[in-house]
């Protein structure tokens, strides 16, 4: 089982997307900014080094949103998505192949990895709910 941690950065009434570099496992989907926890580190600590590393921003980790297990063919992830806001820079495009704020409804257009799929369900959910 691999930790990985995520982030769920919100401005306004869009969160921030990452499309994967092609090259790697999963190329072209989208996911949220985020990445392996490694040994010796917190869930939160693996957060605020993965954003400064992806994209050259240093995010305040807030609560978890949501926790996920899911199995791809070649790993099992356990994730752990934070809400998480941007302290200090602005998003920067080192590692992925596009970043998009994008709101709930816009969304659907995007594919995103089968692990956040459940997360979305999530968000679309709360959406409707108002929360």
């Amino acid at each position: 089982m691999t930790e990985v941690v995520a982030a769920l950065i919100w401005d306004g009434d869009r969160f921030l997307a990452c499309q994967r570099p092609a090259h790697k496992a999963r190329g072209l989907l989208w996911e949220f900014v985020g990445g392996k926890v490694e040994p010796g580190e917190t869930r939160e600590q693996a957060l605020v080094r993965e954003c400064r590393e992806e994209l050259a921003i240093t995010v305040s980790v807030k609560e978890v949103f949501w926790e996920v297990t899911h199995t791809y063919p070649d790993l099992t992830v356990h994730l752990t998505l934070f809400h998480a806001a941007i302290a200090d820079g602005v998003p920067q495009r080192l590692e992925h192949n596009d970043l998009r704020w994008v709101t709930v409804e816009e969304m659907d257009a995007l594919e995103f990895c089968p692990a956040d799929e459940p997360i979305l369900d999530e968000i679309r959910r709360r959406k409707a709910e108002g929360c």
